[in-house]
């Protein structure tokens, strides 16, 4: 499987294939660019990078462990203008995700949450027959492009929120063709961070608890098998393993095909508009918050996909409570 990074020295971007142990510096400053090309020409995102491939080859180790000029960016980005990144994610694929968000809104053990009827009808409906549509699924909005880290940065627990969890999910990547239509460029492991101690009050605060940073990377896969990969997911505190976890995710694994999420996101008009970018999770089957593990300053949270590159890390960083409420000046 091809796998792609983005690197930053100072002002200088670049892509760079992996070849394990090292990187191959492309002529190319984004995936962005790479996948532009490839939709113009009509051809494969792999043969376009290979003909940008050139003999400038780096170490991987000390890029990955930050020990070098150039630093990981997030695998894929919008270069120029970060609002043009929509990232969203759907949950209730897999059978953990429902009986975790069971376990937080049911009153006891035999209510039939909002959260679960959903689930059951993506196991009745979310495979539809080929040329059919299907149930759709819970979607929600992440942010922008804005709220996108890559390797080794950290996600914020902001002032106003209440506590701050990994959610270890792989994540689509698509690109809008300049006549609206939908390309994927590739898949990417991904840490869909979220705010579960204010959800856990109201369901209906899933929205404002997703509204948080969140990160993907190190590597895009161009061509991966999602069919069923194995995560791990590990939580350190003091460079020991505080929790550790694991799931497997991909189609097989989840009540809905990727056809059917695929379908439900872009046949928004406004998910389909020319030169977008798309970042959309597909869920994750295990959280360390459903263990009763809560995040603190300085953790590092770990997850990684078999098939998928060097696993994404990224510590937690709490940041100072704020009272002060936010002022609004009127212009009338």
């Amino acid at each position: 499987m091809t796998r792609l990074v983005q690197i930053k020295k100072g002002i200088v971007r670049r892509v760079a294939l992996v070849e394990e142990p090292h990187l191959r510096v492309l002529d190319c400053n984004s995936v962005y660019e790479l996948a532009q090309a490839a939709i113009k020409e009509r051809v494969k995102l792999v043969d376009v990078a290979r003909r940008r491939v050139t003999s400038e080859r780096l170490d991987y180790d000390p890029v990955y462990s930050g020990r070098s000029e150039w630093r990981l960016l997030p695998p894929v980005d919008h270069p120029d203008e970060c609002s043009r990144c929509m990232i969203s994610g759907t949950g209730l694929t897999h059978l953990g995700s429902a009986r975790d968000r069971q376990s937080m809104h049911a009153a006891n053990s035999n209510d039939m949450t909002d959260s679960m009827k959903m689930f059951h009808w993506g196991k009745d409906g979310g495979r539809p027959a080929p040329g059919a549509i299907g149930t759709a699924p819970e979607w929600f909005y992440k942010g922008t492009g804005a709220m996108l880290r890559g390797h080794g940065q950290p996600l914020e627990i902001p002032g106003y929120a209440e506590d701050g969890g990994e959610e270890a999910e792989v994540a689509g990547i698509y690109m809008i063709a300049p006549d609206g239509s939908p390309y994927r460029v590739g898949m990417a492991a991904g840490n869909e961070f979220s705010d579960h101690r204010f959800e856990k009050k109201n369901y209906l605060n899933l929205a404002g608890s997703k509204l948080r940073t969140c990160a993907l990377g190190p590597e895009l896969v161009v061509d991966p098998d999602f069919s069923s990969v194995a995560a791990t997911v590990r939580i350190e505190r003091d460079e020991a393993v505080l929790w550790s976890g694991g799931f497997r995710t991909g189609e097989a694994e989840m009540c809905h095909s990727l056809q059917n999420l695929e379908h439900h996101h872009f046949k928004f008009e406004a998910h389909r508009r020319p030169g977008d970018l798309h970042i959309h999770f597909f869920g994750t089957d295990c959280l360390s918050f459903g263990a009763g593990v809560q995040l603190q300053d300085g953790d590092v949270m770990e997850v990684a996909f078999e098939g998928f590159g060097r696993p994404l890390r990224n510590p937690v960083h709490v940041a100072k409570a704020t009272s002060t409420p936010v002022e609004v000046s009127s212009l009338g």
